[in-house]
């Protein structure tokens, strides 16, 4: 995902309204419940005029649930095999740009740039800033007087104290108690707005879980608004079909973002924390501004950086105008190739491959997403005693965990997923998730699940490569210190 990733999280806040006049107001799947944009004036103190009118969906200060309905029924985007792949909003700028686009969740994907190695991409990112399409990605509106409860079930999170303008990592649960992860997501609360349906919350999910995730809500949703008593405690869900997510990451990502806001005042960025987001709205080509925009402080790399939400229609707009204001010095796109090797150095996890349906918080190396006051078998999310129990090791009375998330660092040649990770006597002990050669460290690093015990950091294990044992040391995570923006220079 989502979005920020293990040890990272996204942001929120609300900024000024957007300067132009809405002229519509979208139905969502049922009758009785819609989407509304509110009209604003136009600015007289700006010669700036507006993108256009968002027609497919409001911005997201601005979306309003008349009424909920008992069954949410949702526009899906399917991204099954059988179909062909869907294209991002940024496809266009992507081929000219050079991008050599590949499968992935279901769209086409820049694996990578002309001009640049992955290596070289993944470099310019350490040093200076890079852009990285992410609008395949699901977003998600969640409203409602029982949104935060609702979540709550099928979340470990604490969401009901999340103060607006905050997010959190967090997992969707198997709704059979076993404690495995449907999906990892990051969880944003927007302010809420006056009367009972004023709940809301943005959600990124995965796009390779797109099908299991919609209909998981789906389900779930269902259930929640049927039941007794749930009768004031509605949710409905909204998806932002069309609308763009992009990256910016890297130290240079502040100064990027910083002359590219159209009213700096309106967005602090030195007091905008790493978790933390707001609204505000961008310079664009040709004397106009975006739409308001909701920037969150977190991403993927482990860099400072932002993750920006954008309007339908608008998102190639906002991506060249980072570019133009920025220049080549400062700030480039980067692909899928870059991304991946930037998220291992720090620590992060890939869904469908360090996560699974099986695989548990506290397996994962992800016990710290659930706070304290839910660490009780009756906490009320789906699993909660399954996980509870495991966060205390056996040896301490509880049930511990068979294996753990660990990371490597491999001799010789880079293992890749899939390969055995064994003893020095040869026993199997686990298998690597994730591998590569770190163009940072210039050491081969690795992620995989071990059997518990051999989890330490600096036990001596092999990893079989090709056949051929390689030596493999267990190491801390992340392998490159991160740099989030938390305050402190």
């Amino acid at each position: 995902m989502h979005s920020i990733r293990p040890s990272t999280a996204s942001v929120r806040a609300i900024g000024r309204r957007s300067t132009h006049t809405a002229s519509s107001a979208r139905q969502l799947s049922t009758s009785t419940t819609r989407i509304q944009s509110t009209s604003r004036p136009l600015l007289l103190t700006s010669n700036r005029r507006t993108a256009p009118v968002v027609q497919a969906c409001p911005a997201l200060q601005d979306l309003t649930i008349t009424r909920p309905s008992p069954l949410q029924i949702r526009n899906a985007s399917s991204t099954s095999s059988s179909e062909p792949l869907a294209k991002t909003p940024l496809y266009d700028l992507h081929i000219s740009h050079g991008g050599k686009m590949v499968p992935f969740g279901g769209f086409h994907m820049p694996v990578q740039y002309t001009g640049l190695s992955v290596s070289q991409s993944h470099a310019f990112t350490r040093e200076h800033s890079s852009i990285f399409d992410v609008s395949h990605m699901v977003q998600r509106i969640f409203t409602g007087a029982g949104a935060a409860q609702f979540l709550q079930r099928v979340t470990p999170s604490n969401l009901q104290d999340l103060p607006a303008h905050k997010s959190t990592l967090s997992v969707l649960l198997q709704t059979d108690g076993s404690g495995g992860i449907v999906d990892d997501t990051i969880i944003t609360r927007l302010p809420d707005r006056s009367g009972d349906e004023g709940v809301r919350f943005y959600v990124v999910t995965n796009a390779a879980c797109r099908d299991k995730d919609n209909a998981y809500f789906d389900a779930e949703m269902a259930k929640w608004n049927a039941e007794s008593g749930h009768e004031h405690l509605q949710v409905v869900q909204e998806q932002l079909d069309g609308w763009g997510l992009v990256a910016l990451q890297g130290p240079e990502a502040e100064a990027v973002l910083h002359s590219a806001l159209d009213n700096p005042a309106e967005l602090d960025l030195k007091q905008l924390y790493f978790g933390q987001s707001g609204f505000a709205q961008l310079k664009l080509k040709g004397m106009r501004v975006s739409s308001p925009l909701l920037i969150s402080r977190g991403g993927y790399t482990g860099e400072d950086g932002f993750e920006i939400s954008i309007p339908q229609g608008e998102t190639v707009d906002v991506t060249e105008a980072l570019l133009h204001i920025g220049g080549p010095e400062k700030v480039q796109l980067a692909g899928l190739g870059a991304r991946d090797s930037l998220r291992l150095e720090a620590g992060m996890c890939l869904y469908g491959h360090d996560l699974n349906d099986s695989t548990t918080p506290v397996q994962g190396g992800l016990s710290w997403i659930i706070p304290k006051e839910r660490r009780s078998p009756d906490a009320g999310y789906y699993g909660a005693d399954v996980i509870t129990a495991q966060l205390t090791p056996k040896s301490k009375g509880g049930s511990g965990v068979p294996t753990r998330r660990v990371g490597l660092i491999v001799e010789g040649a880079p293992a890749r997923e899939g390969a055995e990770i064994v003893s020095a006597e040869g026993e199997k002990l686990g298998t690597v998730t994730s591998g590569c050669p770190s163009p940072t460290l210039g050491k081969n690093i690795a992620m995989g699940y071990v059997r518990d015990g051999f989890h330490k950091a600096g036990t001596e294990l092999q990893v079989l490569v090709r056949g051929r044992p390689r030596k493999a040391v267990v190491t801390k995570m992340p392998f490159v210190p991160t740099k989030y923006w938390k305050g402190i220079a």
